[in-house]
């Protein structure tokens, strides 16, 4: 009974139906909204990315990022002032065009796919010389766009939620050190705190940001070997510096276009990763960090002696500033513990008749699914021993993700039989210009799989041909299938 109300899907055998069982029964969102594509963030979901967001703003604060708050319409002779720009996001865009009785707008709002067109408008007012660059800003906000594949619950919807930065700089080399910074807020975040072991890549020609010069994204590994492409950072073409006419007086009181970088960490897909990277076959495991609570009291058996105790136990961890649930339902013991490793909580503490007279309790850790029995005592030192070794045991965990996962193929027949393994493929490769856009069209059709990019760590040197067209390679890219 109580196995069946938790989770019946095995992760490495059916990882779809897992997903979903883990949305549902750990009551994370309800898809029953009906608008397709958006979804309801239940308590369990909002209060981990409220702490996922407290951790990436400090860290963006810290780095000279001011906040602001943007209007969620941007008119459509914005998006019209870079061309590449509006080709790129007009599919995706949901369009505001009338208003009461249908009475049609003077001019199209777009909902925002993203704020790249909102932003540069108003740097063109607040940039006036080199004293005030680098001009770093970012928004926390959602953003809209008409998703046409599948979509899934925090991985693919029509409405997400995310952080984007934006900033302006005096040199292209300026820039870059700022996309640089930009992938070093990704370690910092992503993996010392979330917990997500990643891969970043500079992405092909063909696969830019619409209006960028150069694109790198981390893609974050699922135990199924498809990768979900995580925070992205830009470097921007001086084409949105000219369109909004973003610039500012040098010492010599000359006038210079800025060059502009943006970055896009959105929290409810990283979220889906916190899912699917941590997560076992009993359901969720929170990293300490961004747990929706950290700890539960599961009383055994109340009554008003055990709630009581519960209560003086949860006001002392309080006390030290640990979040704690007390579960003082009818359900049997069973189905406490199932129910709240299903809710990935890190530590359980269980507290019956039996405890109580003894005054121990038991505490279970979901990291290592090991209990132990301590005197009450003990209570204190004890979770703050615990939430000092947690995170790290998740990670080292998580880490070993792409451990034996990247394999190096020769020929075309090797990438097929590495991506059907579930692996990440490396090979040597024409080009990322667009002139290799036909081998990597030749790798979506044969293999169902993308190009991913080039890693900028990357020392192994080419050597001799390109597995799909013959022709001198010039560089090693990395392929895999993703969501």
């Amino acid at each position: 009974m109580a196995e069946e109300q938790g989770i019946t899907a095995k992760k490495e055998q059916n990882f779809s139906e897992w997903y979903t069982q883990v949305i549902q029964k750990a009551e994370l969102a309800d898809i029953r909204y009906n608008v397709k594509g958006f979804i309801v963030f239940q308590p369990w979901s909002v209060l981990s990315m409220e702490k996922m967001y407290k951790h990436l703003e400090k860290v963006l604060q810290k780095k000279g990022h001011n906040p602001y708050w943007f209007p969620t319409v941007i008119p459509e002779r914005n998006f019209k002032m870079e061309a590449s720009h509006i080709e790129g996001f007009t599919p995706e865009v949901f369009w505001v065009t009338s208003h009461g009785d249908n009475d049609p707008l003077e001019e199209k709002l777009a909902l925002r796919p993203t704020s790249e067109t909102a932003f540069y408008q108003m740097f063109s007012l607040w940039i006036r010389s080199h004293k005030d660059l680098p001009f770093k800003t970012y928004q926390r906000a959602q953003v809209f766009r008409y998703e046409t594949k599948a979509t899934r619950p925090f991985l693919r919807s029509r409405e997400f939620h995310w952080i984007e930065t934006h900033c302006a700089h005096a040199t292209k080399e300026d820039a870059m050190k700022q996309v640089y910074e930009d992938m070093a807020t990704t370690q910092e975040v992503l993996h010392d705190i979330y917990g997500l072991p990643f891969m970043f890549f500079e992405r092909p020609e063909w696969d830019k940001f619409p209006g960028a010069e150069r694109t790198f994204a981390a893609d974050v590994l699922n135990p199924d070997g498809r990768v979900v492409q995580q925070p992205s950072t830009h470097l921007l073409k001086q084409s949105f510096a000219k369109a909004f006419n973003v610039k500012y007086k040098d010492k010599e009181g000359k006038d210079i276009f800025t060059w502009i970088t943006c970055y896009g960490p959105a929290i409810s897909r990283i979220f889906a990763s916190v899912i699917i990277v941590h997560g076992d076959d009993k359901g969720l495991r929170f990293p300490w960090k961004i747990a929706p609570k950290e700890i539960v009291i599961a009383v055994i058996r109340p009554n008003e002696a055990l709630t009581k105790k519960a209560e003086k136990i949860k006001e002392k961890l309080e006390e030290e500033g640990f979040s704690v649930e007390i579960d003082i339902s009818e359900k049997s013991m069973g189905e406490k513990f199932y129910f709240w490793e299903m809710k990935g909580i890190p530590v359980r503490i269980e507290l019956g008749e039996k405890e109580l007279n003894e005054k121990k309790l038991g505490i279970f850790r979901r990291d290592t699914a090991k209990k132990e029995k301590i005197d009450e005592k003990e209570l204190v030192k004890t979770i703050k021993k615990i939430s000092q070794e947690y995170d790290k045991n998740l990670i080292e965990q998580a880490d070993q993700l792409f451990k034996n996962k990247i394999i190096t193929a020769k020929d075309k027949k090797g990438i097929k039989q590495g991506i059907e393994a579930g692996k990440i493929v490396k090979c040597e490769f024409c080009t990322t210009s667009n002139h290799g856009k036909n081998c990597a069209e030749w790798i979506e059709k044969e293999a169902q799989a993308f190009v991913r990019g080039t890693k900028l760590d990357e020392t192994e040197k080419t050597k001799g041909s390109c597995v799909i067209c013959g022709k001198k390679s010039t560089t090693i890219v990395y392929i895999a299938r993703s969501y």
